[in-house]
């Protein structure tokens, strides 16, 4: 009776495991029905079908970099007669980024689209959302500089190697970099000289905090000494988020690792925020979100270092074309356009950024293969050299960047104070000299929330000194673990945990191989179970012989 008790138990669990495994099976297969079939290349690009194909693209409420994408659109389809291209705008990475993530449950997700890397890997949580670019970029016929390709494309060796780097991540290619750009500090250089200061080839944080904090000084009736006026900050960060990367960067201090392990909480970040809320309390320091554009104090004479983006050039210094405030209360300066500090003047680190293109998986590869061409018509020169001059970015080829109408363009800075306005070509050289120090943050799922977590931590230290709030220890500590929950950053670090323990299997497939092993196991008892009775059996069967 205990054999056909196992028996039955044995029986029961199998039943049991493989209606659980069948589940398993289902639960994977309805992720996967979330998503598109793999993205395979064409072999040819059916010419006698008509495409019609979205491209999202971002711009600064620049009427010039809108011309650039529309002329684009329009000497593409010249090309390709066959292929409509429609252009929706944005005013801001954010808003497109929530807009794909909203499409995506949809299907309606555009065709090409302008973003960047950290946003791209939280797109490819769905099953085969962003199509991989690598057969793309090596195809003999419509890949980079392809036989059948109708354009003057640039080679894959002639996108920048550092650039075309940074869209690389999950094991694949997935974007192509547009245009790249570098954070720099607009120096009010008139001010700084007028403390009694001379500028440093390189900037240091000691340098700039010492003339920042010195700034500070006013007299009886509350005016600043050095600009004669009630306001001043002497500092001013517009992205605090990577004012803590490259800080951190420049300490060799922790961030992430690429597979999502998160490594901000540490002791380096906790000094750095003591030092920022230091100089926050004299009064030196403030940011972008609490402040507002650091173009326009730097512009009013009413501030001293303003660090923003190498692309927003344009609205810096007294003679910016797209400054914001009036006539009236623009203050004459030299403006100097430098690095951002450094803690090792020697050895100079600064962010690479600046936006990439992606393309979305579509159930017809054709229509795939439209899209691509357009993204590819997007690397030519009269693109890359058109748009690069209407900010500070510089083109991601080669093939641009050495052409005689670029190298011209570079060579006639501050002939105007347009096209060759000359704080914003000196901040397309200061990004051109110095490729070769940039770094890139490694992209995970979750490292969009990791990077606005960076910043965060600086704007709450900021905000609880200004409101005369004690940041101490305990404060901190209850920083971290605010931060933590409020961007799920603990989540990050369990699965990135769970990728270490279990290499890249998603969770489903590592549930589906333990019930596997637990299922050979059962079966295995089971089979020995049938033996062991048989045999009994066969020797109960013996002794009743005579």
């Amino acid at each position: 009776m205990i054999y056909q008790s196992i028996r039955k138990r044995f029986r029961s669990a199998a039943v049991s495991l493989g209606a659980f495994l069948l589940g398993v099976l289902l639960l994977t297969g309805c992720h996967g029905s979330r998503g598109m079939a793999e993205f395979i290349v064409p072999e040819g690009f059916d010419t006698s079908r008509n495409y019609e194909i979205t491209f999202w693209a971002k711009n600064d409420t620049n009427k010039t970099q809108t011309d650039i994408y529309r002329q684009a659109i329009a000497d593409f389809q010249e090309l390709y007669p066959n292929i409509t291209v429609n252009l929706r705008l944005y005013t801001d990475y954010g808003k497109i980024y929530n807009d794909v993530i909203t499409n995506i449950a949809t299907n309606t997700t555009p065709n090409v689209c302008i973003t960047y890397p950290d946003h791209i890997a939280t797109y490819l949580t769905g099953t085969n959302i962003v199509a991989p670019l690598d057969a793309l970029l090596e195809d003999g016929k419509y890949g980079l500089g392809g036989s059948e390709v109708r354009f003057d494309a640039p080679s894959k060796d002639q996108i920048l190697p550092q650039f075309l780097e940074e869209c690389s991540f999950s094991g694949h290619y997935y974007a192509l970099p547009y245009m790249r750009s570098t954070e720099a500090c607009y120096v009010n250089k008139t001010y700084v000289e007028a403390l009694g200061y001379t500028l440093p080839e390189t900037l240091t944080w000691d340098f700039v905090w010492e003339v920042a904090d010195a700034a500070t000084a006013q007299d009886s009736e509350g005016n600043y000494l050095i600009n004669g006026q009630k306001v001043l900050i002497p500092f001013i960060y517009k992205s605090t988020d990577n004012m803590m990367i490259q800080m951190l960067k420049q300490r060799d201090a922790g961030y992430s690792t690429a597979d999502g392990e998160i490594l901000i909480f540490n002791d380096t970040t906790e000094e750095l925020l003591y030092t920022i809320a230091e100089h926050v309390k004299k009064g030196a320091f403030s940011t972008f979100k609490i402040s507002s554009y650091p173009a326009n104090f730097l512009n009013a004479g009413q501030c001293i270092f303003a660090i923003d983006s190498t692309a927003g050039a344009t609205w810096m210094g007294t003679d910016a074309p797209l400054s914001d405030i009036s006539e009236e209360a623009l203050v004459e300066f030299e403006t100097e356009v430098m690095t951002i500090p450094q803690f090792d003047p020697e050895n100079p680190r600064m962010i690479s950024q600046g936006p990439s293109v992606c393309i979305f998986n579509k159930p017809d590869s054709q229509e795939v293969l439209a899209s691509w061409l357009f993204a590819q018509y997007l690397l030519t020169n009269e693109v890359q050299i058109a748009y690069a001059e209407t900010e500070g970015y510089v083109p991601v080829t080669s093939m641009a960047q050495d052409s005689a109408e670029y190298q011209e363009y570079l060579s006639r800075c501050g002939e105007d104070n347009d096209t060759y306005y000359d704080v914003k070509i000196k901040a397309s050289q200061l990004l051109l000299d110095n490729v070769e120090h940039t770094f890139v943050t490694p992209v995970f799922n979750g490292s969009a929330s990791l990077r606005d977590a960076a910043g965060q931590m600086i704007e709450n230290v900021a905000k609880s000194i200004r409101r005369k709030e004690t940041v101490d220890d305990a404060y901190l500590e209850k920083l971290f673990t605010d931060v933590t929950s409020l961007y799920r950053l603990g989540q990050a670090s369990q699965a990135a945990a769970g990728k270490q323990s279990l290499g890249k299997l998603p969770r489903t497939s590592v549930l589906l191989l333990a019930a596997l092993g637990i299922t050979w196991a059962l079966i295995l008892l089971y089979v020995c179970a049938g033996k062991i009775k048989a045999e009994r059996r066969r020797k109960e069967g013996s002794g009743n012989n005579p």
